[in-house]
């Protein structure tokens, strides 16, 4: 029979906060990774605009804050939620929080005069922005030659 090493790191709250504060490697885990909370985000250049998706399942239009200044887009969404349920003697109160503060640098070929259009649905977050004019692709032409 051989031994093997078990790592406890995963949830180190489960071996008391002692364990949890010495260990060295306990803020290494995925679970406290910043980059996990944040959503995943898509961005599509195409001729004459941008096109920006967040996957952020769970929140509702309400929820999102979206700002545009010095071509600094922010996108905020914050959820709180409270559930209290009683059964007899038996109370259990559950509450839930959950946010995501996100800001995007724009390239100067953004627009920003004009109007950023915003949709919300099946847990996607879309954003549309518009180019300057001078930074949209012309079509192909063909030159004569003199």
């Amino acid at each position: 029979m051989s031994l093997v090493k078990f790592n406890s790191n995963r949830w180190p709250w489960n071996y008391g906060l002692t364990d949890f504060i010495e260990n060295n490697n306990a803020f290494n885990d995925n679970f406290f990774n910043l980059e996990k909370s944040l959503p995943a985000m898509n961005v599509k250049e195409h001729d004459n605009d941008f096109e920006i998706e967040l996957a952020s399942p769970g929140f509702e239009k309400k929820d999102f804050e979206i700002t545009l200044k010095d071509d600094i887009l922010e996108v905020a969404a914050e959820k709180k939620a409270d559930l209290e349920e009683k059964d007899g003697d038996y109370t259990r109160k559950e509450f839930n929080y959950r946010s995501f503060r996100r800001a995007l640098q724009l390239p100067k070929t953004v627009d920003d005069s004009k109007e950023v259009k915003a949709t919300y649905e099946n847990g996607i977050l879309k954003l549309h922005l518009l180019k300057k004019e001078e930074a949209k692709k012309m079509a192909k032409r063909k030159i004569d030659i003199l």
